[in-house]
C-alpha cells in the first residue's frame, strides 16, 4: 500500500491479562474491544489501522493495533518484508510473476496463504486471551487467512472483520471462515460475496477526517499556488515560492519509494510547466537522485498530507493505495500512471473504471490528462466528486454490530 501521511503510532507494547473476572462475552453494549491486526508493508496498512484504533478510542472502546508479521516465528516476518521491499523496488517483474501464481482471482488452483499464516496462530490467540479482545480486524491479507483459518476450526470465538484495503479483491483477502468483510467498492464487496457466500459491505475507504476538513488556505485548480499570496504560509507558500506559480502535480512513490523512471516523469512534467512533487518516502536515496533534478520539489518524509495535498492540483500515483484515497477525500483528482506490478496495477485500472480517477497509459495521456484535470472547471469538479461519492459509512460502526451479534449481521 501506498501512503506517507500520518505516520502511525508505535504499535502498542503487549498487556499483561486483565485481572477483573469475567463469565462469557460481556453484554452488546459493553462489546468493544479491538484487537486489529495489520502489517508493515509499507505504511498503507498501519495506517488503515491507526486510523481504525482512532475511531474507536474516541468512540469509548479499547483498540490495539499488532502486527502481523512480528507473529510469525523465526523471522519469518522480517525476511517476507525484505523480500517485498526489495522485489518491489528493484526488479518488480518477480512481484508480477508472484503475484500472478499466488494472488490473481481466477477459476485455477493457486497456493494459498493459510500454512503460513498458520504458524502466528498460537500467538494470536494468545493476545485475544489477554487482551480480552471482542473482535478481530485484519486489515492485511495474511491477517484475514489467519483469521479465517482459526474462526473456521472454532479456535478464535470471537467474530473477525476484514476490512479489505484494495480495489481490486486478490485471492488472499478472502477466507470463508471470517465473519464479514467491508470493502472499499460495490464490485469488491460483490466479489467477495460471489466468492465466499458470505457478508461483505461496501463503506469506502478508510481515511482520517483531517483530509476532508478544508483548512486555511485550500485552494485547488491549477492556479492554485499563485493565489495563496506572497505571504501565505505552509505548503501553499512554500509551492508558490520554489515553483513561482506552476501548478504544482503530487507524484506518490509510497513509503519505500519504489516507482518506474520517477526521474523521467518528473522531467516531463517539469518541462510542460507543471512543478513536480515527488514523495520519495523513506527512500533517502531516491530523494537524493532526484533533488539534482532541476525544477522538482523532493520534500522526504510529510507528516502534514492533508495540507500538501490541498496545495496540489492533481496528484500522478502507482499504486492505487492510501495516498491515493487520502487525495480522493481531499478532492485532489488522482490521475494513475506506470503502476507497480500486481495489485498495484489491478487497482489502477479498477479506480479509472470506476470514474474516480484517470489512468494514463503514455506520456501523451499523461500530460492531456493533467491538462484537463488541474484547470478549474466542469470537469475537475465531476472528477473530485465521484471521488468523494466513494466515502459511504464508518467502518468501525460494522464492527462494532458484528461484535454485539457475535458474528455476521
Amino acid at each position: 500500500m501506498s501512503s506517507q501521511t500520518p505516520a502511525p503510532p508505535p504499535l502498542p507494547a503487549a498487556r499483561g491479562p486483565r485481572t477483573e473476572q469475567t463469565h462469557g462475552r460481556p453484554p452488546a453494549s459493553e462489546a468493544g474491544r479491538l484487537l486489529i491486526l495489520s502489517a508493515s508493508m509499507g505504511s498503507g496498512h498501519d495506517t488503515v489501522a491507526a486510523e481504525l484504533a482512532r475511531r474507536a478510542r474516541a468512540a469509548g472502546k479499547e483498540a490495539d493495533v499488532v502486527d502481523v508479521l512480528a507473529l510469525l516465528p523465526y523471522g519469518l516476518g522480517d525476511g517476507l518484508r525484505g523480500f517485498y521491499q526489495t522485489a518491489v523496488r528493484h526488479c518488480p517483474w518477480v512481484y508480477a510473476g508472484i503475484y500472478d501464481f499466488f494472488l490473481r482471482p481466477g477459476p485455477r488452483p493457486r497456493p494459498s496463504g493459510t500454512p503460513l499464516a498458520r504458524l502466528a496462530a498460537g500467538r494470536l490467540l494468545r493476545l485475544v486471551r489477554e487482551r480480552r479482545a471482542d473482535v478481530v480486524v485484519p486489515v492485511f491479507h495474511l491477517a484475514a487467512q489467519l483469521t479465517g483459518h482459526l474462526r473456521a476450526r472454532g479456535t478464535l470465538r470471537i467474530p473477525s472483520a476484514v476490512v479489505v484495503v484494495d480495489f481490486a479483491v486478490h485471492r488472499q483477502w478472502l477466507h470463508p471462515g471470517n465473519d464479514l468483510h467491508l470493502c472499499v467498492t460495490d464490485q469488491a464487496a460483490d466479489e467477495v460475496r460471489h466468492a465466499l457466500g458470505r457478508p461483505a459491505v461496501t463503506t469506502g475507504p478508510v481515511v482520517s477526517p483531517g483530509f476532508f476538513d478544508a483548512g486555511p488556505g485550500t485552494e485547488t485548480g491549477s492556479d492554485a499556488s499563485a493565489r495563496a499570496g506572497a505571504g501565505a504560509v505552509g505548503w501553499s507558500g512554500r509551492l508558490q515560492g520554489f515553483g513561482g506559480g506552476r501548478p504544482a502535480v503530487l507524484l506518490s512513490a509510497g513509503a519505500w519509494g519504489a516507482g518506474a523512471d520517477l526521474a523521467g516523469t518528473a522531467r516531463l512534467l517539469t518541462g510542460h510547466g507543471f512543478l513536480p512533487v515527488v514523495l520519495c518516502g523513506r527512500n533517502e536515496r531516491l530523494r537524493r537522485a532526484l533533488s539534482a533534478v532541476p525544477g522538482v520539489l523532493t520534500p522526504g518524509w510529510v507528516t502534514d498530507m492533508p495540507e500538501l495535498l490541498r496545495a496540489c492540483a492533481a496528484l500522478v500515483d502507482n499504486a492505487a493505495g492510501q495516498t491515493a484515497v487520502q487525495a480522493l477525500a481531499a478532492s485532489l483528482p488522482v490521475v494513475g500512471y506506470r503502476p507497480l506490478p500486481g495489485h498495484g496495477a489491478e487497482g489502477v485500472r479498477r479506480m479509472a473504471a470506476l470514474g474516480v480517477s484517470d489512468h494514463a497509459p503514455d506520456e501523451a495521456a499523461l500530460l492531456r490528462c493533467l491538462g484537463r484535470l488541474t484547470a478549474d472547471g466542469p470537469e475537475r469538479e465531476r472528477r473530485t466528486a465521484s471521488g468523494r461519492a466513494l466515502f459511504r459509512e464508518d467502518a468501525l460502526t460494522h464492527v462494532v454490530r458484528a461484535t454485539a451479534a457475535g458474528g455476521p449481521p
